[in-house]
Formats: C-alpha cells, sequence, structure tokens
C-alpha cells in the first residue's frame, strides 16, 4: 500500500467513528425530506439534487412550500439567510482549522453543516491522522448520509408512510453529548457558560423561533470583549 493510500485509509477509520451518530439522524430525516418531498409533487431527483447542491437540512424542508408558492426571489434569498446565517460564525471559527488544506478547503467550507462543524472543531484527531483527510472524510460522509437519505426518501415515498415525529432527538441528543464532552474537557467553564447565558436570554428575548442568531452574535460579542480576562483565568478551549 503507498504512502497516500495508507494515509487515507487512516483517516477514514479515525472518522468514521465520529459520523455513525450523524448517519442515525441524517439518513432518517432524509428519508422523511424525500417522502415530504414526493408527497408533495416531485419526483425523487428533486431531493438527490437539492439535497446533494443545497445541503442546508433546514432550508430544504422550507424549499418545499417556496417551490409551490408564488415566484418571489427577493424573499427566498432573505429566508435563506436567515435560516442559514450562523454559518457565517462556523466560518470565522474555523478559519485556523482550514488554513494550509489547499484543494480541500472549498469543498470543507460548502459542507460545513452543523454536525459537521461540531465534530470538526471539537474531534480529538488521534495523532499520525492527517487533519485535511480527516476533516474531509467527515464532511463526506455526513453528505452522503443525507443525499442517500433524501434519494430513497424520495423513491419510497409513494409506497411508504411512518410517523417521523421525535426523530429530531436524535440530533438534539447528540449536541448535548457533544456540550457535556467540551464541558468536561475545559478546566474553567467560563464559554460554556457565557454561550448558556446568552442563548437563555436571547431565547426569552427574541422566542425560540428567532434566538439562534441574536444569541451567535451575543456570544461572539462575550467571547470577544473578555478573552483577555478568560484566558489569564485558565478558561479558553485549547
Amino acid at each position: 500500500m503507498d504512502g497516500g493510500r495508507h494515509v487515507r485509509l487512516r483517516a477514514f477509520k479515525a472518522a468514521f467513528p465520529y459520523t455513525l451518530p450523524i448517519f442515525a439522524g441524517f439518513w432518517f430525516i432524509g428519508l422523511a425530506y424525500g417522502i415530504y418531498m414526493n408527497v408533495s409533487g416531485f419526483s425523487f431527483v428533486y431531493p438527490m439534487v437539492m439535497s446533494a447542491v443545497i445541503f442546508g437540512g433546514s432550508l430544504e424542508f422550507v424549499a418545499v412550500s417556496m417551490l409551490l408558492s408564488p415566484f418571489a426571489p427577493l424573499q427566498t434569498l432573505m429566508a435563506a439567510l436567515m435560516i442559514q446565517a450562523r454559518h457565517l460564525f462556523y466560518g470565522v471559527s474555523m478559519l485556523e482549522k482550514f488554513k494550509g488544506l489547499g484543494w480541500m478547503r472549498p469543498y470543507l467550507i460548502f459542507g460545513m453543516c452543523d454536525e459537521t462543524f461540531s465534530i470538526n472543531y471539537t474531534a480529538n484527531i488521534p495523532e499520525g491522522v492527517d487533519r485535511g483527510w480527516f476533516m474531509l472524510f467527515v464532511t463526506l460522509l455526513n453528505q452522503l448520509y443525507w443525499v442517500s437519505g433524501a434519494t430513497v426518501g424520495g423513491l419510497l415515498g409513494s409506497v411508504l408512510t411512518f410517523d417521523t415525529d421525535g426523530i429530531g432527538f436524535v440530533m438534539t441528543g447528540m449536541f448535548v453529548v457533544i456540550f457535556l464532552e467540551q464541558w468536561l474537557k475545559e478546566k474553567k467553564h467560563w464559554t460554556g457558560l457565557i454561550g448558556l447565558a446568552a442563548s437563555a436570554l436571547c431565547l426569552a428575548l427574541f422566542g425560540a423561533d428567532s434566538f439562534l442568531v441574536p444569541s451567535m452574535l451575543c456570544i461572539l460579542f462575550c467571547l470577544t470583549a473578555f478573552r483577555g480576562p478568560i484566558e489569564k483565568a485558565g478558561g479558553w478551549p485549547e
């Protein structure tokens, strides 16, 4: 086995276990999305192409109603920006980690969904595993889970019907586990407490449907403004 294949295989073996919880959530939610598209009158080609090109679960579900509504490009653009605005913060956070990754970088940026960001930002990449290939496989596997689920759902939508209530809990549980893992790794918990306090405050002020972007702005402001004191207290994540 040549050196390149050995590097890729080692990175794949390290990345794959991290993506298994994502598979459980992505595949079934993608299946539900494909079925939803099918019962809305679209062939399996639509969820297959949209899941591959848009690759934004919330936006894709909203896009179904947009496709069935009168043509309104400005409203569609604004809705898409609002729904996916949190990715701006993901991008800023990953600038340092993506540095020097060459041709991988455009795809890593395109494929950075919530779950992929969480893994690539927090994962302890084993020593000797190539960082770029690890993040590339995490990104690629997660997208494959979503696209395959949406495509199968689109194909089987006309013959399968099931209640998908509660599937979303898989994603909620996964983010709780990731948060707890990060919490346990920190010596001080200032950044976690800032995140919790900002989210709770914005939830109370803006409501459950609109608190995400204000929360991120508030967290970004607090971490930027208090980075010095937090670092001195030993509360900045390594």
